[in-house]
């Protein structure tokens, strides 16, 4: 286990890590895990260090407490009323969200309790989430006159647009079975079977080349953003890659044997 940026008597992040999976946990439950300039460097650094790590498979974002995090931490904002604080703020937000997508290994979200404002853009920018029946989503800003304009950007990816501007105009909470509906986490369980659920998801994942998976990320993303041709195009040069690696191989030659894999995972 180890502890990210911390602070004088407690780690911002806990790092902790099993069989390929790291769950990287917020520490800040008594304030409801807000994303300070310390939460979004120590997640920032961790998350950095895991994209170059070849032996962490897969990724797991939890957080301590009652709530998985409330948003940007305003307290920290209004102590810097600056257009500059605030462009550094959230650009620094913005490149730990990208840093996320862009990482090789595949992000699960636990969302155990609320996720709100900039806690709701995190969970947005996981690739997948599993959600207690406890957990509840917003994006709240405008409520005290704060357009979410940074978490409309990976809500908007997540959730169809109507049901997006309805809660980005309203700031008001969905639960978890609706946040399902419209797209913003996989999974919906009761709290105590939360692990167990997000286990099963990841030995499914970690079931597959790892090599597969990491192309399978880059390439996902990377077509959302294009045209329909360019994207096609795209795919089709990912696919011939991914075809002439060992492990799509030896899973083609399986297939065909009507036998399991073989794989180096």
């Amino acid at each position: 286990m180890s502890q990210s940026l911390s602070s004088s008597t407690t780690p911002y992040v806990i790092n902790q890590r099993e069989r390929g999976i790291v769950t990287l946990t917020l520490n800040r439950g008594e304030r409801l895990n807000p994303l300070s300039e310390e939460m979004l460097a120590a997640l920032q650094s961790e998350i950095d260090t895991i994209a170059v790590d070849a032996d962490v498979r897969l990724v797991v974002l939890a957080a301590q407490g009652k709530a998985f995090c409330a948003g940007h931490d305003l307290k920290q904002m209004r102590s810097e009323p600056s257009a500059e604080y605030y462009k550094s703020l959230f650009h620094q937000c913005s490149q730990l969200m990208l840093a996320i997508q862009r990482m090789p290994q595949p992000v699960i979200a636990r969302v155990h309790g609320l996720a709100t404002a900039a806690g709701c853009q995190l969970v947005s920018m996981c690739d997948l989430a599993v959600a207690s029946t406890e957990a509840r989503f917003a994006v709240s800003g405008v409520n005290y006159g704060l357009f979410c304009s940074t978490p409309s950007v990976g809500l908007s990816r997540n959730v169809p647009r109507k049901q997006a501007m309805e809660m980005l105009l309203t700031g008001e909470f969905i639960d978890a079975h609706t946040a399902q509906e419209r797209g913003l986490v996989n999974r919906v369980v009761t709290p105590d079977l939360l692990d167990q659920e997000i286990s099963a998801l990841a030995n499914s994942i970690l079931a597959k080349p790892a090599v597969a998976i990491a192309m399978g990320k880059q390439l996902f993303y990377r077509q959302l953003e294009m045209g329909i041709a360019a994207a096609y195009q795209l795919a089709g040069e990912n696919m011939a890659c991914n075809m002439m690696d060992e492990a799509a191989v030896e899973g083609v030659q399986a297939f065909i044997e009507k036998r399991s894999p073989s794989w180096k995972l």
